[in-house]
């Protein structure tokens, strides 16, 4: 086959999808059964891959359903509970007194808190964590998962303490060849990941201010009365404020820190900054914008979710604080278990149900579940169960709900998965050909020339709308990436900045990410809907950031240290 050839193959599968969920508005169980059997189809014909390698693929690719599905039932059973102990009610009560906007409460909620947990945990836990909350809040179902996917992008780099570079870019990239290279300029890997990281931080802060009045304007534009854009923009001082809140210091903690605290750090100090110019009303309108009434909203907006939690009105009033302490745990605990300084990770990573070279293809899977955001939840709601007086009734209830809603999700992802890992596991082939979604790089590398830092970061979009992950994709594409900066004689380090960049970026319209937050607030089938909207802010980081890509490396002339050395050889 031909590169064309092999791309256009490789991309079918993800057209496919693109087609029936947003074209023919399929539900996400309709539509990736099938969309796996295509991939399987092609992975087979026409890359040549063994029978025993899909089915190991696919087994790889259960393992990681069982780690979403659990991440997703300890997110569901956290809400629940807190509904049961009456902890909802006084949250409702207390965004409320700060403000009843619900523009602000987008920005507070989704923007920075989401942030926080982005940043302690990534794995799509922060859309998991903030959608039930904002459903909770009063937010329709469909709203807050498109929302709730908006705030998987300027943190994601940096998510799970900086996983997405420290593995993602550093597993991808590090080799002796170019280790050798950077000694020769005396440089170490190190060193260069460092300014990958500042650049991906300096290119973040740029486009993801603007993340939160996004938030708002979609808020407004698709769930409001009037359907529209300027009641959103009307809020932009307060919205660019709070962009800038999270992404000056999260730009400053990259470019000197590194990139494990970029995403924490911003998030903290813009919670601090916004919660209290919030309740001062600085700089918010005098206009209060809230959603229609219930009555008036489509059916596609909501859930039995809102159903269930505005029927729970029996419980006494509780104390604020106290209603929050569960998310507090959640984040402090996240962040216990993810800082490589402490060992408390290391135990938890030490109970592991391992398949190591499944059927002898050489690929390995392993479910850790101690670990995984899904136990520290449902830790935290055994601590919730003493924290809030409840009775055991009260906390069955949670669990019997939490369950049901997990059927749905565990259908569509058994499919949506699997496909992932035969995708990235098509490399290994009898044709000799690149993986399938090296085929499609490699097919626009050949075909853009100097203009590729321009599209480098749709192909780390592409990575992580494939396999939704940012860390996945930096892992497959970094190397690639770097390779045709160095063909091109550009800086690499801004090549897999825009690599790393995109990558987050690409969170925002990955189909299983997607999946996973609708089931957290009980609500499947919309998919298609939300992935046309989330499709907006998506293309906007990445057209902007590759623009700004050309500028840094052609108008402003940017060579890093190596690339500089190599052109002067």
């Amino acid at each position: 086959m031909s590169l064309g050839f092999q791309s256009f193959m490789a991309v079918l599968p993800i057209l496919t999808a693109a087609v029936l969920l947003v074209g023919f508005r399929w539900p996400a169980k309709w539509a990736m059964p099938i969309c796996y059997v295509v991939a399987v189809l092609i992975s087979f014909i026409f890359w040549h891959v063994d029978v025993v390698r899909i089915v190991a693929s696919t087994i790889q690719g259960l393992f990681i359903t069982a780690d979403i599905l659990f991440i997703i039932f300890g997110a569901i059973l956290l809400l629940n509970t807190l509904k049961h102990s009456g902890a909802i009610s006084a949250i409702r009560t207390g965004f409320t007194k700060i403000s009843p906007d619900r523009r602000v409460q987008v920005v507070l909620t989704a923007w920075l808190f989401g942030a926080f947990i982005e940043g302690a945990s990534g794995f799509g836990t922060p859309a998991a964590i903030a959608a039930p909350l904002m459903v909770a809040i009063g937010f329709p179902a469909l709203g807050a998962v498109m929302i709730g996917m908006m705030i998987q992008s300027t943190p994601v780099t940096f998510g799970a303490v900086g996983t997405p570079i420290l593995i993602g870019v550093k597993g991808g990239l590090e080799n002796p060849q170019l280790t050798a290279l950077l000694a020769e300029v005396g440089m170490d890997f190190s060193q260069y990941l460092q300014l990958i990281t500042a650049a991906s931080a300096i290119f973040h802060a740029i486009a993801g201010t603007l993340i939160p009045t996004f938030m708002v304007v979609m808020m407004t534009r698709f769930f409001g009365r009037n359907k529209s854009w300027t009641e959103g923009l009307s809020i932009l001082p307060f919205s660019i404020m709070g962009g800038l809140a999270f992404t000056i210091p999260y730009m400053l903690t990259g470019i000197f820190l590194g990139p494990e605290f970029p995403s924490l750090i911003g998030a903290l100090i813009g919670m601090a900054i916004m919660t209290t110019a919030a309740t001062k009303g600085f700089l918010v309108p005098k206009d209060i914008w809230d959603f229609p009434p219930r009555e008036e909203w489509e059916p596609g907006w909501m859930s039995q979710m809102e159903i269930k939690l505005d029927a729970l009105t029996s419980k006494k009033p509780m104390n604020l604080t106290l209603a929050w302490i569960p998310y507090l745990l959640v984040a402090i605990i996240l962040v216990l278990t993810r800082l490589g300084q402490l060992p408390l990770g290391t135990w938890l990573k030490s109970v592991k149900f391992p398949w190591s070279d499944i059927l002898g293809t050489g690929i390995s899977a392993a479910f850790v579940p101690l670990y995984l955001p899904g136990a520290i939840l449902c830790f935290v709601v055994l601590i919730t169960y003493f924290l809030h007086k409840m009775s055991w009734n009260e906390l069955s209830l949670a669990i019997k709900e939490s369950s049901s809603i997990l059927l749905g999700a565990g259908f569509v992802l058994i499919f949506t998965i699997p496909m992932v890992r035969v995708y990235i596991n098509s490399g290994v082939n009898a044709a000799g050909y690149s993986s399938m979604p090296l085929a499609m790089a490699e097919w626009v590398a050949a075909n853009v020339g100097q203009v590729w830092p321009f599209f480098a970061p749709l192909i780390g979009a592409l990575g992580a709308f494939i396999a939704g992950s940012n860390t996945v994709s930096n892992l497959m594409f970094s190397l690639f990436q770097h390779g045709v900066a160095q063909n091109l004689a550009i800086s690499g380090v801004v090549v897999v900045a825009l690599q790393a960049v995109g990558a987050a970026a690409g969170n925002m319209f990955c189909i299983h990410n997607v999946v996973a937050a609708s089931a957290t607030v009980g609500l499947l089938g919309q998919e298609g809907n939300t992935l046309r909207r989330t499709i907006i802010p998506t293309l906007y980081y990445c057209i902007l950031v590759g623009i700004l890509g050309l500028l840094v490396i052609y108008a402003m002339g940017y060579h890093d240290p190596l690339n500089a050395y190599l052109v002067s050889r």
